[in-house]
């Protein structure tokens, strides 16, 4: 199988092999071997402000709309080298890289830095190569149900009540724990939590954390933001 039957699958079109083969080959590669396209450092400046670009109008669109804040977080999220080098593992893109034996040799092929960074430079070469329509149609059949669980997995209940609270500036958030239950070895914490030291929420859990997000969860369905 060679890339371009992985694009065939995905209705992908593309013309310049050229511009495709370079996104696959790592400067390591070039070291040893005769290149004249070059490596794919270029290639991955481009695809990661289309990577960008991309996640923030999938993530605008979701409804209910999300604040500025926790967009952020999200694409953070989903645009990391740890993210990107899943999508990777995930559709064995990383056969096709070219890289010098000293980097083969000590696991380049499946190292999330090197392997995120060629995903990049692939989105940025077909990108350039048949623009955004046909960037933005692959990257939704690779990343559609990544974007759903990063949604899934960043909310935040502390964060979307810090960015209420965050609206009125004169305004202040306090999470104070009110009791500690249980034996040591199972303890169960219940935190309230104060805005202006009015208290909004209360939670519990068996740990502080947790029992801060549920206090959160509990203010935010009382002033209807759920």
């Amino acid at each position: 199988m060679s890339i371009y039957d992985f694009l065939d699958e995905h209705g992908i079109k593309y013309e310049n092999k050229d511009l495709i083969d370079q996104a696959f080959i790592h400067s390591s590669y070039v070291n040893e071997h005769k290149v004249n396209t070059g490596n794919n450092e270029r290639l991955e400046f481009m695809g990661d402000a289309v990577l960008q670009v991309y996640s923030a109008e999938r993530l605008f669109k979701i409804e209910p709309p999300l604040p500025e804040g926790l967009m952020s977080t999200r694409r953070s999220n989903l645009v990391s080298e740890k993210a990107l080098a899943q999508i990777v593992r995930e559709n064995d893109l990383n056969q096709f890289l070219k890289l010098g034996a000293g980097e083969e040799k000590t696991g380049g092929r499946d190292r999330d830095s090197i392997i995120s960074d060629m995903f990049e430079a692939f989105i940025g070469a077909v990108y350039l190569d048949q623009g955004q329509k046909e960037a933005y149609k692959l990257l939704d059949q690779l990343m559609t149900i990544h974007i759903k669980e990063v949604d899934e997995k960043t909310f935040d209940f502390k964060t979307k009540l810090q960015e209420y609270v965050q609206a009125d500036s004169r305004k202040s958030i306090v999470y104070e724990t009110v009791s500690v239950a249980g034996p040591n070895n199972a303890p169960e914490f219940k935190v309230a939590v104060k805005i202006d030291g009015l208290i909004y929420g209360y939670g519990t859990a068996s740990n502080k954390k947790q029992a801060q997000k549920n206090a959160a969860k509990d203010a935010l369905e009382k002033l209807a933001l759920l």
